[in-house]
């Protein structure tokens, strides 16, 4: 049912109130809220109604609200539609907050940003202590901790809390990543539980730290999400132009490999878009689609917070720049005519190619994991979160979209050593990966020779020999600081800190271990 409005809305200012009064159909009468709510649901896009109707079709009693009355009345009409969902709606922010029990816990799936405040504003105006608002939107972790540190004084507890999966997750079961205090995801732990995926190993849910925790692990899986993608794509541009399948041949090949190492939703549903046919034409709708890719900014956070943690995210930013490119649309459509490049493709083994491809999208996919676990794993150790690597990937098997069977054995490596340093050292990553290595190198020569772009794949690749060797070229750059700048340098036979007179004109610098001062 809606409940009717008894008070005053929370204010909007008067006239846009009195307008919306007018204006809208008036919701169905019933009796003046009561404490009878397990969780309540502010913010009504498609996320928050599906959300909501996933936690009551769990059985629990579900109260929601919105800034606009007609989506409340639409989310209550689908959870009639749906199976008479326990579900309530609420057009008034002080119902909404009162038809609550106590604890009262409010999920927001609002835009980040400004509205994420204002609607904190409008909800703690009618919330007492030990009350608990979530934060289920992306946003920037910093952003979480202020929050939590200005709702501190009233005695409310903040949680940021990342939610994946899009719409159908939502609904069906999500992979949720809560951040906050303990006793509030205590408080939380049965509805979220129940609302989240569910696998072989239990929900794709659990503890992941304090206030910021959550939302910095939900970015993070955004950003191993883009790298995941652009690897995607360079092999279907692989796979189109130097192997020329056609999309009923791409859309096979996809589909056998989820049946491999690669099972994956992304593999899947990359393998069902190939089928899709333009209702608007002939061919296949992907054909049609122009290439710009759009996107939100959790890549950019994710690149920004590998800068900050000087952790090496080469997968991750060249995805971010290839979308970057990709928006260059008119600006590629005339540097096409300007540029040239290789005319012909190298006459390689169609099949070769494909196995090729599979074995290096492998191989990349890993590299890709690895960092954006050693990026968790910086900030966990920087702001003593406690972010147990293994839970991030058991999480992630289930209603997220990098969700793939390889997670499975991510999980086993941080069970075997949580301190592991990085995925690629784990023995049985450490022997895959090694393994399918020449494959990985000739799809990443072919696209050389070929005038194929592959920025994932060679970055992929890049760090992973960058990773392998005891000793990089890094040594001339150290000098080239210490010749310009007196940076100093360290050496490999002798302990301390050192400088050079490279010329006549440079001279001794006495002792230069001050030089060192703000090094990253």
């Amino acid at each position: 049912a809606v409940r009717e409005p008894a008070g005053p809305r929370t204010p909007r200012g008067p006239t846009a109130r009195a307008a919306e009064r007018h204006s809208r159909k008036p919701p169905a009468c019933a009796a003046k809220p009561i404490m009878s709510c397990a969780v309540g649901v502010y913010g009504l896009s498609v996320m928050g109604q599906n959300l909501a109707l996933n936690m009551a079709s769990k059985g629990f009693q579900v109260a929601v609200c919105n800034r606009s009355a007609p989506k409340v009345e639409q989310t209550v009409q689908r959870a009639q539609d749906e199976g008479n969902l326990p579900l309530t709606g609420y057009p008034e922010v002080s119902e909404f907050i009162a038809a609550l029990e106590r604890p009262r816990k409010v999920i927001i799936l609002v835009q980040a940003g400004k509205p994420v405040d204002e609607t904190i504003a409008a909800l703690s105006e009618f919330m007492e202590e030990g009350d608990i608002i979530v934060d289920g939107g992306n946003e920037w972790f910093p952003n979480s901790v202020r929050r939590a540190q200005e709702l501190e004084p009233k005695g409310i507890s903040f949680v940021g809390m990342g939610v994946s999966g899009g719409e159908e997750g939502a609904r069906n079961g999500p992979s949720l990543m809560p951040g906050g205090p303990r006793e509030a995801y205590e408080a939380l732990e049965p509805i979220i539980t129940r609302t989240a995926a569910q696998v072989d190993d239990g929900a794709c849910t659990t503890y992941v730290g304090p206030i910021g925790a959550g939302n910095y692990v939900k970015m993070v899986h955004n950003g191993i999400e883009y790298g995941d993608m652009q690897l995607i794509a360079e092999i279907y541009d692989v796979l189109k132009h130097a192997a020329g399948l056609s999309n009923a041949e791409l859309a096979r090949t996809f589909t056998e490999w989820n049946e491999t190492e690669l099972k994956s939703f992304l593999i899947e549903i990359t393998g069902i878009i190939f089928t899709k046919p333009d209702d608007n034409g002939e061919g296949e709708l992907v054909d049609k689609i122009l290439d710009k890719t759009g996107m939100k900014g959790t890549g950019r956070w994710t690149i920004q917070e590998a800068a900050e943690r000087s952790v090496a995210a080469p997968t991750m930013a060249a995805a971010l720049d290839t979308r970057y490119l990709s928006a260059r649309k008119d600006e590629r459509v005339s540097a096409s005519a300007v540029l040239s490049g290789p005319t012909e493709i190298p006459n390689v083994d169609k099949q070769q190619i494909i196995e090729d491809c599979r074995s290096a999208l492998f191989a990349a996919k890993v590299v890709s994991y690895a960092q954006g676990m050693c990026l968790i794993k910086a900030a966990s150790d920087e702001f003593e979160w406690g972010v147990d690597l293994g839970e991030c990937a058991r999480i992630w098997k289930g209603g997220c979209i990098i969700r793939a069977a390889f997670l499975d054995d991510i999980k086993a490596a941080f069970q075997r050593d949580p301190a592991l340093p990085n995925l690629l050292v784990d023995p049985h990553f450490a022997q895959l990966v090694v393994a399918k290595q020449a494959s990985w190198r000739r799809i990443v020569t072919l696209c050389a020779a070929s005038g194929i772009p592959c920025p994932s794949l060679s970055a992929s690749l890049n760090y992973f020999d960058a990773y392998r060797r005891a000793r990089l070229p890094a040594n001339l750059t150290q000098a080239q600081r210490d010749f310009f700048g007196g940076h100093s340098f360290e050496r490999i036979d002798a302990e301390g800190v050192f400088h050079a007179a490279w010329t006549a004109a440079h001279h001794d610098l006495g002792d230069v271990s001050s030089r060192r001062a703000g090094e990253l």
